[in-house]
């Protein structure tokens, strides 16, 4: 009694010091949308160490290991007498040691306090530390969380610790699913894990695995066949590398939330990993220094489902370490069916509309086309599926560079211009800088029937409140957008009409585009060098329009349909259309112009000084019936043609004035208003004319 009350007071004081279980640093791991790994990281002194739940973990194997290593585990409370009397007996009768008497608990507390000294007093000084911290675990944790403990810490060779970085490393796979192969060769790595090295010393990893095979036969764990079947299975000769899927996009999440351990992205690992490998083979046939980067989304969510910048982020010929997804560049013609898609909202075109494509000057800047050849009179559907310059800067021109810009912005996906640089008609052609992921939230917008929502990289409960979708176009717009986009004509050897999408190039052969939606997801390529070097005759339709097609393919076997026509749209030819909507109004100066009214004054682009009380005259030639002048798209008054109207501006910044007749015939100019005020929207409205 004297003994036992003794015992029970000691094993008392000994859980009452119990200090606090301390913090486990393990792997921070960035996983995709539903859990998977995408990619882990080291700690800081190389070694992988990811956490491990006994969920996380195959059944049977944490069966074996229990039987294998501490069959009382559940019984005891941290140390098992039994089994240290019968090591000290094999040890006495035998003269060296048979088998040890940790418990899984006892071994729990060595991995988290490694042992000191060498010597046969420090080996039992440290085995008396174990028992004492064993008992102390044991009150602190359930069975199951020092489980979990030893699945996280348990030793593999090497720098690798846990059963799932030795799963990954040796197996290439989580261990939520072993063979009996597998499972017993990760029972038997932790009792020597660098002798026992498989990629070191396969022949000893496979008799000590075998070992295991024959000490649980009679267990009732697995059959006789099974057992014969795993003895005849070979052991991994060779480390597998740690999973990298979405390296940058890793990169970020981790670089903008650094205290986190556990990262959840809106990633898809089975989208990533297909679309990596299409880069893979891809970049092969792209010539030296070029690479490439594709952005998946949803169209409704704006989800990121993935991320691909270059075949191999260790790549510095290609500047692989660079997240090509999210660099600014030019992105050439991929921006006129926006320009399209406003005009279509502003009534002043539909896609039936007749345009010409015909040499045409705005001062001192002449686009034309790539081709350098003129098409004619054309339907505004087929200019935009031809990517023609000269209609898409005509239109743009009634539009407004600055309405484009503020638009683009207002969504969240800023075009970037240098600093107090103002959009001009360049804008059209690619004259400014956007990133892939921007220009894929746009085109995403428009498949989402005009509404773009932000990028959403996220699945993991972000404290960032999420920013509701923003207007980029009206759904009839976006609707005529769409269909005259899925009209584009596809690239060699490809079906036309699966796709919506638009390809560009820009200036200099040094960025190649082409971006496509269904009616679910948008997918953005881009082709081209790192460093901004040119490509001599790269160019959209031939070096990203194929790898766009190729992703489709690989993620679906048949795109998903559009939307069908809102009730607004209006589903013509051009005869049945309204006069104004036949022929889009041709300017002055062209030929075979048609006469419509003219802003002579101010010119596009001027900088006119306010004065609080003094109207503005605004001068306006030619056109038909009465005109209607616009401020920033909201009508300011009518008057009659030839007339000088004066208008009173209300506060200073860019503004568009546009004059209508009522032919539909229009023209803009883009003016900044100077005063003493700095905010920007201008408006105001017809104080007289004569």
């Amino acid at each position: 009694m004297l003994l036992a009350g003794g015992l029970y007071a000691w094993l008392a004081g000994v859980r009452a010091a119990a200090p606090p279980v301390p913090a486990l640093a393990t792997s921070v791991e960035v996983l995709d949308r539903d859990g998977r790994l995408l990619r882990p990281f080291a700690l800081e002194d190389g070694r992988w160490r990811l956490k491990a739940e006994l969920a996380d973990v195959d059944r049977r194997y944490v069966d074996m290991l229990v039987a294998y290593e501490d069959k009382r585990f559940f019984q005891h409370g941290g140390v098992d007498p039994l089994a240290q009397i019968r090591a000290a007996w094999q040890m006495l009768t035998h003269g060296r040691i048979l088998s040890g008497g940790s418990t899984l608990t006892m071994q729990v507390a060595r991995l988290m306090q490694p042992r000191d000294g060498r010597g046969l007093a420090a080996k039992w000084r440290a085995k008396w530390q174990e028992m004492r911290r064993a008992i102390q675990l044991e009150s602190q944790l359930s069975k199951r969380e020092i489980l979990s403990l030893y699945l996280t810490l348990a030793p593999y060779g090497g720098n690798i610790e846990g059963v799932r970085a030795a799963s990954l490393a040796y197996f290439g796979k989580e261990p939520r699913r072993l063979s009996l192969a597998e499972a017993s060769l990760l029972v038997a790595l932790p009792q020597a894990p660098e002798s026992r090295r498989p990629d070191r010393f396969p022949e000893r990893a496979q008799r000590a695995r075998d070992g295991v095979l024959t000490r649980l036969k009679g267990a009732g764990l697995f059959g006789a066949p099974e057992a014969e079947f795993a003895e005849r299975t070979g052991v991994p000769t060779r480390r597998i590398a740690m999973p990298m899927l979405a390296a940058h996009a890793a990169e970020h999440a981790r670089a903008e939330r650094p205290a986190a351990s556990v990262h959840r992205l809106a990633i898809d690992a089975a989208v990533q990993a297909r679309l990596e490998e299409l880069a893979r083979e891809r970049v092969r046939t792209l010539g030296n220094g070029v690479s490439l980067a594709i952005v998946v989304l949803d169209n409704a969510t704006g989800e990121v489902l993935a991320r691909v910048s270059g075949a191999d982020p260790l790549d510095a010929s290609r500047a692989g370490a660079v997240d090509l997804t999210r660099a600014i560049r030019s992105p050439g013609s991929t921006l006129k069916p926006f320009i399209y898609g406003l005009a279509f909202e502003d009534g002043i075109a539909h896609p039936e509309t007749l345009i010409d494509d015909r040499p045409v000057r705005f001062g001192a800047y002449r686009p034309r086309n790539f081709d350098r050849e003129y098409q004619g009179t054309v339907p505004v559907r087929q200019a935009l599926q031809l990517s023609l310059n000269v209609p898409a800067v005509v239109l743009l021109q009634a539009v407004g560079p600055q309405r484009l810009a503020s638009r683009l912005g207002e969504t969240g996906f800023a075009l970037s211009l240098p600093p107090g640089e103002v959009p001009g008609l360049a804008v059209g052609l690619g004259g400014v800088g956007m990133s892939l992921d921007a220009l894929a939230g746009l085109y995403a917008g428009v498949a989402n029937g005009g509404m773009a929502h932000a990028l959403r990289e996220r699945m993991d409960g972000a404290v960032i409140e999420e920013r509701p979708a923003r207007q980029l176009m009206s759904p009839v717009a976006a609707w005529y957008l769409a269909q005259a986009l899925l009209g584009t004509p596809a690239p060699q050897n490809e079906r036309a009409g699966r796709i919506a999408f638009k390809t560009g190039t820009s200036y200099g052969y040094r960025d190649a585009w082409a971006v496509g939606f269904d009616g679910r997801r948008t997918i953005a390529v881009w082709v081209g060098r790192p460093d901004g070097q040119p490509v001599p005759g790269m160019i959209g339709r031939e070096a990203a329009a194929p790898i766009l097609f190729d992703a489709f393919a690989r993620l679906v076997t048949r795109p998903a349909p559009f939307a069908t026509a809102p009730r607004e749209a209006l589903n013509a030819r051009n005869n049945d259309l309204p006069p104004p909507l036949r022929h889009f109004g041709r300017r002055v100066g062209q030929v075979g112009a048609v006469q419509g009214p003219r802003i002579s004054f101010p010119p596009d682009g001027a900088s006119l000084e306010r004065v609080a009380g003094e109207p503005l005259a605004l001068k306006v030639s030619g056109g038909t019936g009465r005109l209607t002048v616009l401020v920033d798209g909201v009508p300011a008054g009518n008057a009659l043609p030839g007339a000088t109207f004066f208008w009173q501006p209300t506060g200073s910044g860019f503004t568009r004035l546009t004059v209508m007749d009522a032919a539909g015939i229009a023209d803009s100019v883009v003016l900044r208003i100077r005063g003493p005020e700095d905010a920007l929207g201008v408006s105001g409205g017809l104080v007289s004319g004569r």
